[in-house]
């Protein structure tokens, strides 16, 4: 390569150096999209709100929703990847993004090269609820009455591969219990149903649950957490209850498209850490049973990869294949 071309090569990358920095500097001048690929109603439509909420006040624009549900959130992140990637198209994923490449081959996206992670946001455990009308008390009783009436009794989940799936069939495997499951367009719908008792289980985040419990239209039997939850003290965990060494976490991201500036991925980051740390934030999650988590930018998308290998191995092992 001659020394012209060399030098030609260097100046042209300058010069793409320069007008991303000037896009950052003047970013963001508009309204900035957030996509949910999951219906309203659940646990990535409530952190997807929250975070729109705060991150507007942030970064001096409106950050708007827009839900883009069905196939199990791939229709959503389909169109994230296929978004202009000038940081005014954004989107929420959560442990479903992780579970999807070992649920459907091939995706209409790569998982790892089709997006910019910009930074993770919160973790939370499920809680196991039924329908007040279920006569059971705990998750002794469940299990108790499961054997009983094997085949008999059904659990809700967001859809196939889904974190409320993912939970069920570990507690299937880990408890014993014979209940059937029965998956939804989207964790909204799914407890609707088990709010009106058409199915009386779920095994849901406990940020989308909380309000319910709260307000006597669900009945908690275990918290799916390590540890008790500070949101509700009395509600044991599925371990304590009988079930040792079940352990179900969600978690939820924010992703850009692949090939979005970095000065622009950079000022997003920032000021989701801002979002994150501001006592409105904290409030927020501590009030749906949600703790936020700091990670660089790179962290996150070693995190996902993980996350990926993960829950490859679980969907294998655990046979489950998308419908």
């Amino acid at each position: 390569m001659s020394k012209f071309v060399t030098r030609l090569m260097t100046a042209a990358a300058l010069c793409l150096a320069l007008v991303a920095g000037a896009a950052a500097a003047d970013y963001p001048d508009r309204p900035i999209r957030l996509i949910v690929p999951f219906p309203p109603g659940g646990s990535n439509d409530v952190v997807g709100r929250l975070i729109a909420k705060v991150l507007s006040e942030k970064i001096g624009q409106q950050v708007f929703v827009d839900n883009r549900g069905g196939a199990g959130s791939i229709i959503g992140t389909e169109a994230l990847a296929k978004a202009t990637p000038d940081g005014y198209t954004l989107g929420i994923v959560s442990i479903a993004f992780a579970v999807n490449p070992a649920l459907h081959d091939p995706l209409p996206y790569d998982p790892v090269k089709s997006f910019e992670p910009i930074s993770i946001l919160a973790t939370g455990p499920n809680v196991l609820v039924v329908n007040p009308d279920l006569p059971v008390k705990s998750v002794k009783e469940l299990i108790a009455l499961a054997k009983q009436k094997p085949g008999e009794l059904n659990y809700a989940s967001a859809g196939i591969g889904s974190f409320q799936h993912l939970g069920g069939e570990l507690f299937k495997l880990e408890s014993g219990a014979d209940i059937v499951h029965v998956p939804y367009k989207g964790g909204g719908p799914a407890m609707q149903d088990v709010v009106a008792g058409h199915v009386k289980i779920m095994f849901s985040s406990l940020i989308q649950t909380t309000p319910l419990i709260k307000a006597g239209r669900l009945r908690p039997l275990g918290i799916g957490g390590t540890k008790r939850s500070p949101v509700l003290p009395d509600v044991p965990t599925i371990a304590e209850s009988g079930v040792p060494g079940y352990a179900a976490n969600n978690w939820w991201g924010i992703f850009a498209p692949a090939g979005t500036p970095k000065p622009i991925v950079e000022k997003l980051y920032k000021n989701i850490q801002l979002a994150l740390q501001s006592p409105e934030m904290l409030k927020e999650f501590e009030i749906e049973g949600a703790a936020p988590v700091t990670m660089t930018s790179a962290e996150f998308a070693d995190f996902v990869k993980v996350e990926i290998d993960k829950w490859g191995k679980v969907v294998k092992a655990g046979n489950i294949k998308a419908q």
